[in-house]
């Protein structure tokens, strides 16, 4: 690394922490303030609101690394643009491709961080976070429960379990139908429980309580048990906490292997896929949104700083819309997953080239 490296990479450093912290500050001073009223009608203490704001910080962290790159691109090229520095650095040979690279080769270490930081630090962070508000905010109580959950095992078995208690491992209501195989409007049997229990010692769930119906060309039959062992139905009692939690809740290996037992169970996973893929992508944001900031403040303009850094910070809230928007598509299975976890980068990736090209080199 040369000298003019190290002072690039100082400078574009520097200015990438200010503005973080900066926007940190912001995001979690207004959502305080939005908050403060939800906080104090609960009775929270103030240590419980201290906790949930350090478990909010690594979820603002990542949604502000892009806009702190991009500001830091910005700064840092404008003001060496503007001091006549940067015109010195071209006549001494110094290209346009070459005076990006020290940026390039920052971004996209802090993209490789951030699929780390994005796939396990933010979820167990957010697991913190979204317990104190089901327990505070919501005034939800201690014991953790889940009300009204549907199953698909298989592409034949329909479970509903109107209320579960995961500290107890214990479901309430229970209803379970089997269809036939070659027409899915055809019920062959129903299962009603008072409660289902999970049972190592017998394999997997056991219904208490309740009735069998069989239904047959030659007539319907109706059994009562007091306890009756229905095996796994696709899922354990981890599996149904985890059903329940949502994706930024689940770290890269949990949202992997829930995918897997949704697809097993016949389950429509596109969803999931999306927001899986989706936790890979973002984090290259930060490289993207410097190719745009970068050209846009090498060359003076008349328009000054300002307009450029409104300009180019339009372009990466249009980024990121464009990023929500697409999932639109993806959750409905109107579009490859992958490809829409990458669509946005792909696009603004292209659009950054050719704007590299067009400029002064």
């Amino acid at each position: 690394m040369t000298l003019l490296d190290r002072y690039i990479v100082r400078q574009f450093a520097i200015t990438f922490l200010f503005g973080l912290v900066a926007f940190l500050l912001i995001f979690l001073i207004v959502d305080l303030m939005e908050k403060l009223d939800d906080f104090i009608d609960a009775r929270v203490e103030a240590g419980i609101i201290v906790e949930y704001y350090i478990h909010f910080m690594p979820e603002i962290i990542k949604l502000m690394t892009p806009v702190g790159m991009l500001l830091a691109a910005l700064f840092v090229t404008g003001r060496l643009s503007q001091q006549n520095e940067l015109a010195a650095m071209k006549s001494s040979g110094v290209s346009l491709y070459r005076f990006i690279a020290p940026f390039a080769v920052v971004a996209l270490a802090v993209s490789l961080a951030g699929i780390y930081f994005n796939g396990w630090v933010v979820p167990y962070a957010n697991q913190r976070k979204f317990d104190i508000e089901r327990k505070h905010l919501q005034r939800v109580s201690g014991t953790t429960s889940r009300f009204n959950i549907y199953l698909q095992d298989g592409p034949t078995r329909l479970a509903s379990i109107g209320f579960y208690d995961s500290n107890l491992k214990l479901a309430n209501r229970i209803s379970i139908q089997d269809f036939a195989d070659t027409n899915l409007t055809v019920m062959l049997r129903r299962f009603d429980a008072q409660q289902m229990e999970w049972s190592a010692d017998d394999g997997g769930w056991v219904l208490l309580r309740g009735t069998r119906r069989t239904f047959g060309a030659n007539g319907n039959t109706l059994e009562t048990f007091t306890r009756l062992p229905v095996g796994r139905l696709g899922l354990a009692p981890e599996d149904i906490e985890k059903k329940q939690r949502k994706p930024d809740e689940m770290d890269f290996s949990e949202l992997r292997e829930f995918i897997e037992a949704q697809r097993r169970a016949g389950q429509e996973v596109s969803r999931w896929l999306v927001d899986y893929h989706s936790k890979i992508a973002f984090p290259f944001a930060s490289f993207i949104v410097v190719l745009f900031g970068v050209p846009f403040s090498s060359n003076k303009r008349r328009s000054g700083v300002a307009v450029e850094f409104g300009i180019s910070l339009a372009a990466t809230f249009v980024y990121l819309a464009f990023m929500k928007m697409s999932q639109v598509f993806g959750y409905n299975g109107d579009l490859n997953p992958v490809l829409t976890a990458w669509l946005a980068n792909l696009l603004f990736l292209a659009a950054g080239i050719v704007n590299l090209l067009r400029v002064q080199k």
